[in-house]
């Protein structure tokens, strides 16, 4: 028999195995088809594959920015450490000695040491306890970090704030281990081969001059230093920056005697030092009995010891926490050579000078010098002093900046721009820090006073939203840094302010009580309650407040708790209105009055509103510089809260150059935010003067003409061509015409 498969012969003519062919293949297909496949399931596999593969995609990214990061870091040490020596023997520029400070490790971050160029960054949550391994060296001069253990180690590459007696100032560079975010685009490039100096592969340091701000690459730095040489030009803020050309340092007068009399006092200290421990020990040892332990012996000896190492260590830390921190008799005035003296802190880790302090000279400064002085107050509002110093510090000369506190006020910086002709001054704070920095000014009896630019940050800084320099550190950020903030400041125009004096007399008007001066408004009844309670919750819990939005919220806050109950009621029938010696009605439903001299109030909030064109009452626009006052009424925490979001306007009452308020009971009264109770009084308000304000263009080109005006008016000055009455007059009129 012939073998067959399925009833066909396997060996058999051509044709009956095609046929067989056939009909496999025609099953093979039905049974395909028969089954009817279900399209949902066709997209899992197909979801399948596409899911691993963004997921092995962002796995292998991950891995490769690891090994990036890696191999970045490593080759930036070795080339860190390798050129190094050569640019340190190489440096021709005059260096210093870090002036360290202990600061939370928690506002280092990101930083990198400058020591052993290892990252500095919080291991894990901080506890309440601030101890050595939770907090790192600052140096308050360039901003530098180093770890505690470092710090002892580190270079002498400080910025030197004094050449006095060069005939240059050279460029000095520094390794630039942060970002550059505060630099314009334009440059963030080599100075050199004008190659972007962040966007490389594999990165690598970037030197940095600590005066021109110019970035340059390790491998350009000797190039350029050959081809430009080490000339530097103070860059594009050199009429801002107070050159170290003129600044010269001089010891504490005092002499040899100074220098006696310091070592016999630290030596009579440390005698009575001695005594005090050997009196203690005594004492208890006679006290306890002859069977004490050694370990109970000695619990009070280390408390003691703990509690005199922790004073020393605050001591420390308050002689070097501010950079212009001084003590009574340490500042003084020789008027021979007309020059001003401010003290330096000590240094800390280098203490070879035995104590004695040094104390800065400026002098011989250019007629065309414009420097800035800076004020910072670090408890206003956000609470963003510490990181504005460091980079204030950076762009400029640190002798030039200040840090207000309660044991330094702004006479300091104030003292040592005495001689310099002309300068301008930058508040870093909210409003009451301006006010603070202006009464310090009328307190000079400048003839011809420096005007004044803002840096919000406070809370409301509506000063500075009236001014164009913006509602807070936020809007400033956006706007470009603190370089922009720089560059709008020398192409500033110079505006007036009216700045009031407000007396608060006995119920009889025959006793002062109190005096304050206000430049932007006075509240009266509920919206000085709501500050009020603001301002002591602040004294109770000042951790509660470092931010501006947090402040915000807090205020809400306060104001929907005296939303309900309604204390003010009788405002109306308790509170006198004088205004230009006529009575005026406060109206019946009214819980607040308000005198305000700048359009803007509660963080933006148009009280006058001078756009609108329903002017039924007759009144005149509201100015800053017309010495006229607008008074207004509210009718409770709720209008405020309305007032805030622009769903309601505040009611006109009158204008007027004296305003006389009696009280029959007393108030809460708040002067530019700050509030206190008032008692039953009286209350004027009369114009105390004026003020130089600068005030940031927006336009361009119309910035650069009120520049080059007031360097004209300025110069005309300088050259006693006009007196200082007419340089008053004449920046009044090109105040008026630029409003």
């Amino acid at each position: 028999m012939m073998p067959s498969v399925n009833g066909y012969n396997s060996i058999g003519p051509s044709v009956s195995r095609m046929d067989w062919l056939k009909e496999q293949f025609n099953i093979i297909m039905f049974s395909l088809y028969s089954e009817s496949p279900n399209p949902s399931d066709s997209w899992i596999p197909i979801a399948a594959y596409f899911a691993v593969g963004i997921v092995s995609l962002l796995v292998f990214l991950y891995l490769l920015s690891l090994w990036r990061r890696k191999i970045s870091v490593s080759w930036m040490k070795v080339i860190a450490r390798s050129k190094r020596k050569n640019f340190e023997r190489n440096q021709k520029a005059p260096t210093a000695e870090h002036i360290w400070s202990a600061e939370s490790l928690l506002r280092a971050k990101g930083l990198k040491c400058c020591v052993c160029l290892e990252s500095i960054s919080p291991a894990q949550p901080l506890g309440p306890m601030i101890t050595s391994e939770n907090t790192v060296h600052r140096c308050d001069v360039c901003g530098a970090a180093a770890h505690t253990i470092c710090s002892s180690n580190s270079q002498r590459d400080c910025k030197c704030v004094s050449l006095f007696g060069s005939k240059h100032v050279v460029h000095q560079w520094t390794v630039l281990w942060t970002d550059i975010a505060d630099q314009p685009e334009e440059a963030q490039y080599c100075s050199h081969c004008e190659e972007p100096c962040n966007g490389s592969f594999l990165g690598g340091p970037i030197y940095c001059c600590m005066w021109c701000q110019r970035l340059v690459h390790v491998d350009c730095h000797s190039n350029m230093s050959t081809e430009a040489g080490d000339i530097c030009d103070l860059g594009p803020f050199r009429r801002l920056i107070l050159s170290p050309l003129f600044v010269m340092t001089k010891n504490k007068p005092g002499g040899i005697l100074s220098s006696i009399t310091h070592g016999a006092n630290e030596f009579a200290s440390t005698v009575r030092g001695h005594l005090r421990s050997r009196t203690r020990r005594q004492k208890r040892h006679n006290r306890l009995p002859s069977d004490s332990t050694a370990g109970e012996s000695n619990d009070d000896s280390s408390s003691d010891t703990t509690a005199y190492s922790n004073q020393r260590a605050m001591d420390a830390k308050a002689n070097v926490g501010s950079f212009q921190r001084y003590a009574d008799n340490e500042l003084y005035s020789s008027e021979s050579d007309c020059k001003e003296v401010v003290s330096e802190p000590v240094r800390l880790y280098n203490d070879d000078a035995g104590g004695a302090k040094l104390t800065y000279v400026l002098t011989d400064l250019p007629a065309d010098a414009r420097p800035l002085l800076v004020f910072i107050n670090k408890r206003s509002g956000a609470q963003r002093g510490d990181s504005l110093k460091h980079r204030l510090h950076f762009l400029l000369n640190p002798v030039q900046v200040f840090e207000l506190s309660s044991s330094q006020g702004p006479e300091a910086g104030l003292l040592l721009f005495r001689k310099v002709p002309h300068f301008r001054i930058l508040v870093c704070g909210g409003d009451g820090t301006v006010g603070w920095v202006l009464d310090a000014i009328d307190r000079q009896n400048y003839e011809s006073p420096p005007p004044v630019a803002i840096l919000p940050a406070g809370t409301g800084n509506d000063l500075s939203r009236v001014l164009s320099w913006g509602g807070g550190l936020g809007s400033v950020e956006k706007q470009g840094g603190l370089c922009t903030v720089l560059h709008d400041i020398e192409h500033a125009a110079v505006t007036i302010l009216d700045r009031w004096k407000v007396t608060v007399e006995d119920k009889q008007a025959k006793n002062v009580l109190l005096v304050k001066y206000m430049n932007n408004y006075l509240g009266i009844g509920c919206d000085a309650k709501v500050a009020l309670d603001i301002h002591n919750l602040r004294e109770e819990n000042p951790e509660k407040f470092y931010s501006q939005f947090l402040n915000k919220v807090l205020y809400a806050r306060e104001g929907a708790k005296s939303m309900i109950d309604r204390t003010f009621v009788d405002l109306p029938w308790q509170v006198r209105l004088e205004v230009d010696g006529a009575e005026i009605d406060i109206p019946e439903d009214s819980e607040g009055v308000l005198v305000a001299n700048i359009p803007s109030y509660m963080g933006g909030v148009d009280l006058w509103q001078n756009e609108d064109e329903d002017n039924a009452d007759n009144f005149d626009p509201q100015s800053i510089h017309d010495k006229v006052l607008e008074v207004v009424s509210i009718s409770g925490t709720w209008h405020l809260g309305t007032l805030q979001v622009g769903l309601s306007r505040a009611r006109r009452i009158a204008q007027g150059q004296s305003i006389k308020l009696q009280f029959s009971a007393p108030f809460p009264v708040q002067v530019d935010g700050e509030p206190w109770v008032q008692h039953a009084c009286t209350l004027k308000i009369s114009h105390h003067g004026q003020a130089f304000m600068l005030k940031r263009t927006i336009e361009a080109s119309l910035g650069h003409a009120a520049a080059i005006v007031t360097d004209v008016i300025e110069h005309a000055e300088t050259s006693k061509l006009i007196t200082a009455s007419q340089k008053r007059a004449l920046i009044q009129e090109m105040a008026l015409r630029l409003a």
